[in-house]
């Protein structure tokens, strides 16, 4: 979910005025649709060129313009802004918002499927992030050797040079060049629209593209070199993922109108413009969108190209960020440190982790491949693996939140499913020239997050099987005898994830320095499957026995977990306590392999290894640091 949106939307917004839905619509073409708004750059480019050892007939150019705007038409129009928008969770999309609206409706078994459709969806979008940058970025710079071929060596220190600006700048948050997204973006499907209107009647026939019959007519005399071309087809589609993903910071209608009223006459204008274009003249097939343009306009077509792509990086960058965040809240990730970068919108967000493995990546994807003609051979499978997850689940949501019949949702589905399986195949031939890369990245990924879901339950299981029963110590404590520990005066807080056991914290303090506090929280944080949790329902106040009080504090994945601040909200539920004399107790696990139990020992050591990245508590929970106190202890996994 991009996180560079001016607004958030979601979460039971109030109804939009005309000037509001305006302003949304405007943000929206700025982040939702940066990156299908640069697929013109490259995509028709990369969809001829399996076609273009013999010539490119006009048949070919037709059947391959008409492939590409029934793909915008059923892919974006039809499943995204047609259906998938109105799959919301509290007004929050994405795959991972999808899968925990259905976290509570399915069995256990259902649920480890979709835990795992989750991970996939999660980690081929991380390698579309990865991808995007630098095949955008270095598709924009490289219409410098059409100005001058001597160019060309300047367009991988360029693009090095703007990756690099480009993640330097994410710690400083994108509060303020956001707000001039949504006019360039703006400028840019003017000048797409412009550009190919001004093109359409170098060959009018190139409308017969709108017949859908001459995209099925390539497909069927197309054969094999068809099927390959279907891989580069899906290019014009990249970014669709972000319609849904965004949700939550536009709203559904925003993100509508965009669409319809910008976004795609513009692609289809530019498209039909850039089709007509090489049926006049076969020998603009190299690079067909810069060479449609005037020589004049090359210079700014390109700078605002750049600019375009850095707008389309840096969404699927905040994107990246705001997945992230989720996955951390639903269990997937160890607890990354996550700093807001606004005081105002909670979307705005920067995760360091997660910023240098991006940017490690992406330069690595340019150094190695050092063109955007051989790194779109590694483009596709990423997009159109995560759009099958997501139609998967989508299936079950139709199914089990909105009780639609089987028929009904398969009449819906399964040909959406299909089609979108097929432009999957035909992005797997691309896996011996490059394809392996974003399937490389997603295995890694996957990997990490099974690892750090299996090892956490692992973890819990273990540590619930040595702890001692809450009420049963309670009671021992609370008794008079000879052994009672000491009483002290203040308040201590001991945080824990299993609140019917004793905290390992707890029983350290009273072991090691046998005193008791006058009062005793044992408080409990629990991320709820839901974006957000409103203030009133924040948490909740148990008496135990004696000086004991059971708190649980519940967040949505999408908030802030600000225990401080939740705390100080409970006072009127009778929590009351000094915060200058109340003391945080957290307990310190020290992991130790032990490959003979639990998981594999290459597990064990990815699960150590993982935790050493985790945020520390104090700082994830926003805890006053001068009232922190750690007890350690080791474990054995």
């Amino acid at each position: 979910m991009s996180s560079s949106s001016p607004a958030h939307a979601g979460h039971g917004a109030p109804a939009q005025t005309p000037s509001r839905l305006l302003a949304l619509s405007i943000g929206s073409i700025g982040v939702v649709y940066g990156d299908i708004g640069t697929s013109p750059l490259y995509a028709l480019r990369e969809a001829l060129r399996p076609v273009a050892g013999d010539g490119v007939s006009p048949e070919e150019v037709i059947g391959i313009i008409s492939l590409m705007l029934w793909t915008l038409t059923i892919i974006v129009t039809i499943k995204y802004v047609g259906f998938l928008l109105r799959a919301d969770n509290d007004g929050e999309g994405g795959t991972l918002s999808l899968l925990a609206l259905l976290s509570s409706k399915v069995s256990a078994g259902h649920g480890k499927l979709l835990f795992l459709f989750g991970a996939i969806g999660a980690a081929l979008f991380l390698g579309d992030a990865m991808i995007t940058p630098a095949l955008s970025v270095m598709s924009a710079v490289e219409g410098l050797k059409i100005v001058q071929p001597d160019f060309g060596r300047y367009v991988l220190p360029i693009s090095v040079v703007i990756l690099l600006l480009l993640f330097a700048a994410q710690s400083q948050g994108t509060a303020a060049v956001s707000k001039a997204f949504g006019p360039v973006m703006m400028v840019w499907f003017t000048v797409m629209a412009v550009g190919g209107l001004e093109h359409i009647a170098d060959a009018p026939e190139i409308f017969l593209a709108l017949n859908p019959l001459h995209a099925i007519g390539f497909l069927v005399h197309g054969g094999y070199v068809g099927f390959v071309v279907l891989g580069a087809v899906f290019l014009t589609v990249t970014g669709a993922e972000a319609l849904y993903a965004d949700l939550g910071h536009f709203g559904r209608k925003p993100i509508q109108a965009a669409w319809f009223a910008m976004v795609f006459p513009s692609l289809m204008l530019n498209y039909l413009g850039q089709g007509a274009f090489v049926l006049k003249d076969p020998s603009a097939i190299s690079d067909p969108f810069f060479l449609m343009f005037p020589k004049w306009a090359l210079v700014p077509v390109i700078l605002l190209a750049t600019a375009a792509t850095i707008i389309a990086s840096q969404a699927v960058i905040t994107g990246a960020f705001s997945l992230a965040r989720q996955a951390i809240h639903l269990g997937f990730l160890p607890r990354f440190d996550v700093r807001h970068t606004s005081s105002t919108d909670t979307g705005q967000i920067y995760l360091p982790v997660i910023n240098r493995l991006l940017l490690i990546g992406i330069l690595l994807l340019v150094l190695i491949f050092r063109s955007s003609e051989m790194l779109a051979t590694a483009y596709g499978i990423s997009v159109t693996g995560a759009m099958v997850v997501t139609t998967f689940l989508f299936f079950d949501y139709l199914r089990l939140n909105r009780g639609w019949r089987p028929s009904a949702v398969l009449a819906l589905v399964l040909p959406l499913a299909l089609i979108e399986i097929i432009f999957l195949s035909a992005n797997l031939l691309k896996i011996v020239d490059g394809g392996y890369v974003p399937v490389m990245i997603a295995a890694a990924v996957i990997t990490v997050m099974v690892t750090w879901q299996r090892g956490s339950a692992y973890l819990s299981d273990k540590m619930r099987e040595a702890y001692i029963p809450l009420d049963r110590f309670i009671t021992a404590v609370e008794k008079e005898s000879p052994h009672r520990p000491e009483t002290v005066p203040g308040t201590a807080i001991f945080l824990t994830s299993q609140p019917e056991t004793t905290p390992a914290a707890l029983l350290h303090n009273i072991k090691h320095n046998h005193i008791l506090h006058k009062t005793n929280i044992i408080l409990t944080v629990i991320t709820e499957p839901r974006p957000s949790v409103p203030e009133e329902e924040r948490g909740t106040v148990t008496p135990l026995q004696g000086s004991f009080l059971q708190v649980t504090l519940r967040f949505g994945f999408m908030d802030e977990p600000n225990v401080s601040k939740a705390l100080a909200t409970l006072r009127r539920e009778g929590l009351s306590f000094d915060i200058m004399s109340t003391s945080f107790y957290l307990g310190r696990r020290k992991l130790v392999s032990n490959p003979k139990s639990g998981m594999p020992g290459w597990q064990d050591k990815l699960f150590i290894f993982l935790s050493s990245f985790s945020a520390d508590p104090s700082d994830y929970f926003s805890l006053p640091t001068n009232r922190v106190v750690e007890l350690g202890t080791h474990v054995t996994i």
